[in-house]
Parts: C-alpha cells; structure tokens; sequence
C-alpha cells in the first residue's frame, strides 16, 4: 500500500498544477475544480493502467472525458428543469388543496404508516422501491403498504362520517370490509 501512495504522490505532484491549468482554462473555477478531483479520483483508482513516463499526457486524456461528463450532466440537468418548469406539477397543485379529511386521518395513523402512504401516494413508488428505502424485503414492503392503505381507508371513512369511498384528491379510498373480507379493489392492491 505504501508504495503505490508513493507512487500516486510521484503522479500527483506531476499532474496537478497542469491539470489544473487544463481545467481552468476551459471551464468556471467550481467546475474545474470537481473536473480535477474526478480526474484524481480516476488516476488513483487506475494507478496500475498510466503509461510509464506517461502521466500527464494519460491525466490530460482522463481530464478530458471528466469534463465531458461534467458537460452532459449539466446538459441533463437543464433540460430536466426546462421539462419541470414547463409541465406543471399536479402533486403540487394538489398540495396546495389539503383534503382535511385526508390530513387528519394521516394524522391518526402512527408515523411508520404515514410515511409508508405518503411513499407510495405522494412519491408513486411501488411497493418494490419503497422496500429499498425502508430496508425491508419486497414482500414485507407490500404488506406495510396494503395495511398502511387499510388503515388510512378505515380512518377515512370515521373522520367523513361513515361515508365509504370518501374522495380524497379524485381518488375513491375504498371502505374496509369489517367481516374479514376484501372487495375486488382490495385485493388487487398491493
């Protein structure tokens, strides 16, 4: 380990003001900045691969494709927030219209559950994904959202009076079934 640190230290003190230079002369001070640690990062990582008596001209060539990734990231970036501004959100516009039957009875239910629901109806992820951000299995995840999405439907239909189906957002939460039977709807949930 020693050595090939020794070796990195030859090839960064070789490397580091050109590649700096490089940078700089090509893009704004940040940017430059994180294309040069990535371009390190990639010399560290691939030590064993830089020609002998190489290094800079092998740095100049790892800098390069940096930047390019630099530059179709901000490119992404762009026309992610040109595609965002110009659809409007209706999640957003729907938040701006708390149901306050819909709040209270979030409101009821414990804290693992809420954010279990708000996963899956706020940030539409299925129960699979849900599972990763939990660290839980699929299955586990699937269960967790149908009892999450059951409990919520129960205080639903307390909090509007009885009222199966109460609309919440232009969606029917449907009524649980008491007698230990599912509707149609129930069942295909996850």
């Amino acid at each position: 380990m020693n050595d090939r640190r020794g070796r990195f230290e030859a090839v960064f003190r070789e490397v580091y003001e050109p590649l700096q230079r490089y940078a700089h002369r090509r893009v704004d001070p940040a940017t430059a900045d994180d294309v040069v640690a990535d371009a390190l990062l990639v010399l560290w990582r691939r030590l064993d691969d830089i020609p002998a008596g190489q290094a800079l001209p092998w740095s100049y060539g790892v800098a390069r494709r940096c930047l390019a990734n630099h530059r179709r990231s901000d490119h992404r970036q762009g026309q992610l927030i040109d595609r965002l501004m110009a659809e409007p959100d209706e999640r957003v516009d729907a938040a701006r219209e708390p149901d306050p039957v819909l709040e209270e009875a979030l409101a009821e239910l414990s804290a693992d559950d809420r954010e279990i629901v708000r996963l899956w109806a706020w940030e539409g992820l299925p129960p699979r994904d849900i599972a990763v951000v939990l660290d839980i299995t699929p299955n586990a995840a699937a269960i967790r959202v149908h009892r999450a999405k059951s409990r919520l439907a129960e205080a639903v239909t307390r909090k509007s009076g009885g009222v199966p189906g109460h609309m919440l957002g232009g969606h029917a939460m449907p009524a649980h079934n008491t007698a230990g039977t599912h509707t149609q709807e129930q069942k295909e949930a996850p």
